[in-house]
């Protein structure tokens, strides 16, 4: 059974970052792994000129939303599959959800604390989960931005990750990520300057059930990484100077990942133009200079060669061992598209060109018919470490969201509820090898509001090839590609002044290259809420959810049904 472990230094790190998203006085999306300066786009800003450093751009009012709640709840957990085991558990639990938009800053935040006593064979545990994302302009032009994450996973032996489970047992280990940086936008004249940089952190606590050893049929699970991430651009736009738009800018990428001190570095150099057609569309391109490259070291290895793992389950790194050049590409990249925005509900960008020494797709597709539905499509290429795309990802969150959870047992799902941008998470969760990778891959999701009613679903593809060094325990996983296809969906809605429900539905297919143990994870969960009094609420919740691998030995099911009482100042 896993118990969250060194919670008391996790959650002072956590409330650390939420201090740094913004006072509450005035703050604050789950993109997909290509959105950004650093990832699957060119560099910082448009090719039309200026940059986008400055995400939050001020709000014209003011609206907070502030929900402290304790809460306390009996849950029984049945395994239908392999075993027929049936645990019994009593929850306490303390969280606030929050979202406060002020003229110069906002936050968009859910945190949770929960403490499981165990009936029987069940264990005690303490889960700490929440997410956040915040800004706080503290100059004109100049803002600090700032977000965490702090999650469970259930981890399997193909290296396959599923966010949320319902299960408790040795293969669910706990996920932080958290990061901050300022932002500068500003201009000289006629020309628009954009600058920022951003420091991450993400930490993934190692599953008791996984050993790594040379026999052993899994594969080396990320530990932990730091990311920073630092662009520039300068230009002007159409008109201004010149009929056409022209910019010139560059960004800088490292990732530290602690298994086997492997480094991702890259950098990119580069000039773009952007000629209008008309008022709405635009051809854009870009010519510049990219160097990345991607090392590590070796594992530590006894007397007869056989690699060493420490008793957390990671392989100790030889520090002593020359550091070994796994990629190492530099020359020219170029890239053309379209920019096309006929209104401001509607936005369409693509670009084909080359990068990292082939040819690149990335884009993007927003449409918002009106102020209740929005459907947001992103395709990605860019180069990571698990680390930093979990970091990515979270950077890309929207101001304005609304966490969606498992009823059952609080944790974040795989997407929260917003109707701005790409609101997921899954696509980054597939695969948590500790290998660098270079990631493909398209995210969608659609969001809907209406009157008692809101809904969403998200869904995509992930395609994962890593990249290790030759000569290192790490060399079996290069060229390995991991694909993950996943689905996330749910409805929300009023059911009268005093009832409302939830449903949540996600479902993953992933395969694993190398191990030939491909796998599926589905689950769904359903809650009715009634107010018993003016600020005491019930909840009635039931969910399932399986995994199934080729093997059918190793196929799991489990079902929970939980009763609670919240009370919410």
């Amino acid at each position: 059974m896993t118990v969250i472990s060194r919670f008391p230094a996790r959650l002072i790190a956590l409330s650390a970052a939420l201090a740094c998203a913004g006072p509450l006085t005035a703050a604050a999306q789950v993109g997909g792994s290509g959105g950004g300066s650093d990832g699957g786009g060119p560099d910082a800003g448009s090719s039309a000129g200026a940059g986008n450093s400055s995400r939050g751009g001020g709000s014209t009012g003011r609206a907070t939303r502030i929900d402290p709640y304790i809460e306390a709840g009996q849950i029984v957990t049945a395994e239908l599959s392999p075993g027929d085991d049936v645990l019994t558990y009593s929850t306490v639990a303390a969280g606030v959800d929050a979202q406060i938009a002020g003229a110069n800053s906002a936050i968009s935040a859910s945190v949770r604390y929960e403490h499981r006593f165990g009936w029987g064979e069940a264990e005690d545990a303490d889960i700490l989960s929440g997410i956040a994302r915040g800004y706080a302009a503290v100059a004109p032009g100049l803002q600090l931005d700032a977000g965490a994450l702090a999650t469970r996973t259930r981890v399997d032996g193909n290296g396959s990750s599923v966010i949320g489970p319902l299960v408790n047992d040795d293969t669910v280990s706990q996920l932080y990520s958290l990061y901050a940086g300022p932002s500068l936008s500003t201009q000289a004249g006629d020309v628009q300057i954009a600058a920022n940089y951003r420091f991450g952190y993400t930490k993934l606590e190692q599953p008791d059930a996984f050993v790594a050893t040379p026999t052993a049929r899994s594969v080396d699970v990320f530990d932990e990484s730091t990311v920073h991430v630092a662009s520039v651009h300068a230009g002007v736009r159409p008109y201004e100077v010149l009929p056409v738009g022209l910019g010139l800018g560059a960004n800088y990428y490292r990732e530290d990942i602690s298994d086997l001190d492997q480094r991702a570095e890259e950098f990119r150099a580069r000039a773009d133009v952007s000629v209008p057609l008309s008022p709405s569309l635009a051809l854009v391109g870009g010519l510049g200079y990219e160097n990345v490259q991607i090392s590590a070291r070796d594992a530590l290895r006894d007397a007869d060669g056989v690699p060493i793992a420490g008793p957390d389950g990671q392989y100790v790194t030889d520090k002593g061992s020359p550091r070994t050049i796994a990629y190492d590409v530099d020359g020219l990249i170029w890239d053309v598209g379209v920019m096309w925005r006929p209104s401001r509900r509607t936005s369409l960008e693509a670009h084909v060109g080359r990068r990292y020494g082939t040819t690149s797709f990335w884009g993007s597709f927003a449409y918002a018919p009106n102020s209740r539905s929005s459907l947001n499509i992103a395709v990605y290429d860019n180069i990571a470490g698990f680390g930093g795309q979990v970091n990515r990802a979270l950077a890309d969150l929207p101001d304005e969201f609304t966490a969606v959870r498992n009823p059952l047992t609080g944790d974040i799902g795989g997407c929260v509820a917003t109707l701005e941008q790409n609101g997921c998470l899954t696509n980054v969760l597939g695969s948590v090898r500790s290998a660098t990778f270079r990631a493909r891959g398209v995210t969608g999701t659609y969001a809907y509001r209406f009157g008692r009613l809101e809904t969403g679903i998200g869904a995509g593809y992930d395609r994962r090839r890593f990249i290790a060094a030759r000569g290192t325990i790490l060399a079996s996983s290069n060229g390995v590609l991991d694909e993950n296809y996943w689905l996330a969906a749910y409805v929300n809605g009023q059911i009268d002044a005093k009832s409302s429900f939830t449903t949540n539905v996600y479902a993953n297919w992933f395969k694993s290259g190398g191990l030939d143990r491909d796998s599926s994870a589905v689950g769904a969960t359903a809650a009715y809420y009634r107010r018993l009094a003016d600020k005491l609420r019930a909840t009635v919740a039931l969910g399932i959810d399986g995994v199934s691998q080729d093997e059918p030995s190793a196929d799991f099911w489990n079902a929970s049904a939980l009763l609670g009482l919240s009370y919410h100042f």
